[in-house]
């Protein structure tokens, strides 16, 4: 069969990539993370299948481990756990950065703006090991600012990290606090691009503020909303293993407890490595899934999609 491109255009294009060398060695570090810890494990996926042996060659056991997995009521409780955080991060962090974008986009003084995007923007730089020493200080039941506030209006303190009723609160305000303002930033250029010809002329018509962002800024967003809504889509059935891993404890595990952190418990704990991927497997599959329909709903609308 032969080839659909002519020399010319192969030469062409060598000579683009030539030129552009210098943003392709950019490309390098991270091509080689994807490969080495996203794409080589894929080949382990075939465990899932099989009694893993440590010495000796594994058995093939088909589904076993799936039969497993789909009987065990540990594993129901982490899947419900799982969708039900996944869902309540979507459905109160989703909006905050868009939010927080048009916020810094009216302010005028542009020295404050910047002062501000620097503190929304620092804790995404913070491990969740110390945002959970952050937490834990601040909503400590014995000398926490938040208790402390909640003894002043005359009521008794609430063990907000140990209170399987208030823990998954703390989870969502804990991932807006860090990752508002860092996702903030996309929602911050795609802002840049709004024609203010469109504001100009909303204002001459005597359009206040609000009736601005309303009918030019959301829409204009629309279309990156849109787009980050279905890659946060694609981890759905990912519910955070750092965040939960650090803030969980035995006293919150009924509602804390994810398929991430089932999987480490069951994997690199007790050692039953083919039943982990076999959890892991049925993670990416759904988070597959819940992608290409999201993207064919999108798609199905014309509101803008992945492909």
């Amino acid at each position: 069969m032969k080839s659909t491109r002519s020399p010319g255009k192969m030469q062409s294009l060598a000579r683009r990539i030539y030129k552009s060398r210098k943003y392709y060695y950019l490309l390098i570090p991270a091509t080689v993370y994807f490969v080495i810890f996203h794409y080589i494990p894929i080949f382990g996926v075939s465990l899932a299948f099989q009694k893993y042996k440590i010495f000796g060659p594994n058995e093939w056991v088909g589904l076993q481990y799936f039969k497993e997995l789909f009987s065990s009521p540990t594993f129901y409780r982490a899947l419900r756990n799982t969708l039900t955080i996944s869902a309540l991060k979507i459905i109160f962090t989703f909006p905050v950065p868009v939010f927080l974008a048009i916020l810094m986009n009216e302010m005028r003084n542009k020295a404050f703006a910047k002062a501000v995007r620097s503190v929304v923007y620092l804790p995404h730089f913070l491990s969740w090991v110390v945002i959970t020493g952050i937490f834990a200080a601040i909503l400590s039941p014995v000398n926490g600012l938040v208790n402390e506030i909640i003894r002043f209006f005359g009521f008794e303190p609430i063990p907000f990290m140990t209170s399987s009723k208030h823990f998954r609160g703390v989870l969502v305000v804990s991932e807006i606090w860090r990752s508002a303002g860092w996702d903030s930033i996309l929602y911050t250029a795609a802002l840049m691009n709004i024609d203010p010809q469109l504001y100009e002329a909303a204002e001459i018509d005597g359009a206040s503020k609000l009736s601005q962002t309303l009918h030019i800024t959301i829409p204009e967003l629309a279309r990156t909303m849109i787009t980050v809504f279905i890659l946060n889509i694609g981890f759905f059935m990912n519910a955070g293993f750092d965040q939960v891993f650090n803030m969980m404890n035995d006293s919150v595990i009924s509602v804390a407890d994810i398929i991430d952190t089932y999987a480490y418990r069951i994997g690199l704990i007790k050692m039953n490595y083919s039943y982990a991927t076999a959890v892991g497997l049925f993670q990416g599959v759904i988070g597959l899934v819940l992608v290409l329909i999201t993207n064919k709903i999108a798609k199905k609308y014309e509101t803008g999609s992945l492909w």
